[in-house]
């Protein structure tokens, strides 16, 4: 029989971004999907970056006040504020929004923060990080906006651009320490987390 002490903590994406399950899969590694319910409304004065921090830890935390007693888990929370010129952008939602953010940012230098948190169920330890992705877009017309909103519809995403897809012909610079942490998922940052937890994450193949 398998020696169960030995097998590594479950490992729950908390998180309904399916950008964010599909960057985990990279990995290699089983896991889990749990969607946390949170109130993600930034509070009154709060900075873009501690707005992203305190939602990557609140979404770990929902997820893990839902496990069973004495379980324990390794929990992914992330979120993601873009910002210029002191604005916070969200998710546009709508095309109508989502064009009003595209030509507000043309020819803008923004800023993207990709907060993480890695949550110990079993002894309540966080580890958080902010990864910090700085674009700049390119100063394009209404009417090449308005297209490339059409055929990609990115209105779940802040910033209203897929850099994985169509929408890197929108920007003129990434300027990031972490590739992946522009799409959602820091998986320089998480690994770094993972390794540190002692999860065997190249051994797991």
């Amino acid at each position: 029989m398998p020696d169960s002490s030995k097998r590594p903590p479950r490992l729950i994406l908390a998180s309904s971004s399916p950008y964010r399950r599909e960057l985990l899969e990279r990995l290699r590694i089983p896991f889990d999907v749990l969607v946390p319910a949170i109130d993600e409304t930034p509070l009154e004065g709060e900075s873009p970056e501690d707005t992203a921090l305190r939602l990557s830890q609140a979404k770990a935390r929902a997820v893990a006040a839902g496990l069973a007693t004495g379980e324990r888990a390794l929990i992914i929370g992330s979120d993601q504020v873009a910002t210029y010129d002191g604005h916070q952008i969200g998710k546009p939602r709508t095309h109508d929004k989502a064009l009003a953010q595209l030509q507000a940012m043309r020819g803008r230098e923004v800023l993207f923060h990709s907060a993480l948190c890695l949550l110990d169920s079993a002894s309540d330890d966080a580890e958080t990080v902010d990864v910090i992705t700085k674009v700049r877009f390119r100063a394009l017309s209404d009417a090449a906006l308005d297209a490339y909103l059409h055929t990609e519809t990115p209105y779940d995403c802040a910033g209203s651009a897929k850099a994985e897809g169509l929408g890197i012909a929108l920007l003129d610079a990434i300027e990031s320490d972490d590739p992946t942490a522009l799409i959602g998922l820091p998986l320089i940052a998480l690994t770094r987390m993972l390794l540190a937890a002692g999860y065997p994450l190249l051994e797991a193949q």
